[in-house]
């Protein structure tokens, strides 16, 4: 009796796996609110400095075209006490570069951070340089870190009497752990009663729909809609581990994020990106132009030996007429979706150029149901 209720367990159960293996399954873009959103006051900040890269192969600044660079090695030697001041200096081993690095949220003191250095005179190469101290600013002009160290670029430059041949960027390059934090930026998260949640694709439906899954999540009223690019929350009292405990529970809430109807067309490269939810009222296509092609094959002629006659160029001209008689016209009908669209643009033989121009045009009708961005 057991093994004939083993054997129907079984049976059952591979009779719902393959009824679930037939329903229809939906795609839902779900994403983790952690992904969505920028917290307030957790950010990067941008430094810059500027330094001398030494130890060039002859490949640094031309001192003659670069008198920023010899004013800075002059005050470099003078701080080592080595007087230049009123002689010529003839070096290439040097190049000024401008170094800039992002000091990360909550970066303490001695934290070593990656540093980017690129050159700012006519140098042509930075391989094998070295970084000087160089000390790294903030915006408001304090000093939060200091750089040095070797320069590893990803480009090379190679050239003889008649040819050189260049790859990558050779003026440009990293210094891994190159910098020490000597500054920190202090922002107390834990002692914070109120968070901004800013999205990082402002929407209004999707910002209520963050707030709705961090209210029911909560239980309460604690999320609150500011605009369609901030949700504030009031941190709940003495929730459990803080502002901390409660950031880490919320960002991997799965959140299904709006986006508007868009239409993104790169003029120089031809590339078009469409969004799904983008719509076509009805419409009807047509695509094709008059094209005349004209070719000029001359021949020449030459006389029959003896016969004390000259060589004549005898034209031969070639024209083709495309009057666009294989074209068709189509029809989009009301509400057509994204793949119904391009499928019917591909059936008409339309390329990436043309089919900017038809979208334009469809929307200069008022039958494309979205917003046209033309970026490059």
């Amino acid at each position: 009796m057991a093994m004939r209720r083993s054997h129907g367990q079984r049976f059952l159960a591979a009779l719902c796996a393959g009824l679930i293996a037939l329903a229809p399954v939906h795609a839902f873009a779900f994403s983790r609110l952690k992904d969505l959103i920028d917290i307030e006051g957790i950010r990067d900040n941008m430094l810059v400095g500027y330094g001398l890269v030494v130890g060039l192969n002859g490949t640094g600044d031309s001192l003659r075209n670069a008198p920023f660079t010899q004013q800075s090695l002059t005050t470099m030697l003078e701080r080592l006490g080595v007087n230049t001041r009123g002689d010529t200096m003839q070096t290439k081993n040097v190049a000024a570069v401008m170094v800039t690095a992002n000091l990360p949220a909550f970066a303490a003191q001695g934290t070593r951070i990656d540093v980017s250095v690129s050159a700012l005179g006519d140098a042509t190469s930075l391989q094998g340089g070295t970084l000087l101290v160089a000390p790294l600013f903030g915006a408001d002009g304090e000093i939060y870190s200091l750089a040095q160290g070797p320069v590893a670029i990803s480009g090379f430059v190679a050239q003889g009497a008649a040819s050189s041949v260049t790859r990558g960027v050779p003026t440009a390059g990293r210094i891994s752990n190159g910098a020490i934090v000597e500054r920190e930026i202090t922002f107390a998260l834990a002692s914070q009663t109120n968070l901004r949640l800013s999205l990082h694709n402002p929407d209004l439906t999707t910002a209520n729909r963050i707030s709705d899954a961090i209210n029911a999540y909560l239980g309460g009223n604690v999320a609150l809609v500011a605009d369609p690019a901030t949700v504030r929350i009031n941190v709940p009292v003495n929730y459990k581990n803080g502002v901390v405990g409660l950031l880490t529970d919320i960002e991997q809430l799965k959140i299904d994020p709006d986006q508007p109807a868009k239409v993104i067309i790169d003029e120089q490269s031809g590339v078009i990106v469409m969004g799904s939810d983008v719509r076509i009222s009805t419409v009807a296509i047509a695509q094709g132009n008059l094209t005349i092609k004209v070719t000029e094959t001359p021949e020449a002629s030459q006389p029959l030996p003896f016969s004390q006659g000259t060589t004549k160029v005898l034209p031969r001209t070639s024209i083709q007429v495309d009057d666009g008689k294989g074209n068709k016209m189509a029809v989009l009908n009301d509400g057509v979706n994204l793949q119904r669209l391009v499928d019917g643009l591909n059936a008409l033989g339309v390329g990436p150029r043309d089919i900017i121009s038809i979208l334009q045009a469809i929307k200069a009708a008022g039958a494309l149901q979205a917003d046209i961005e033309v970026i490059g």
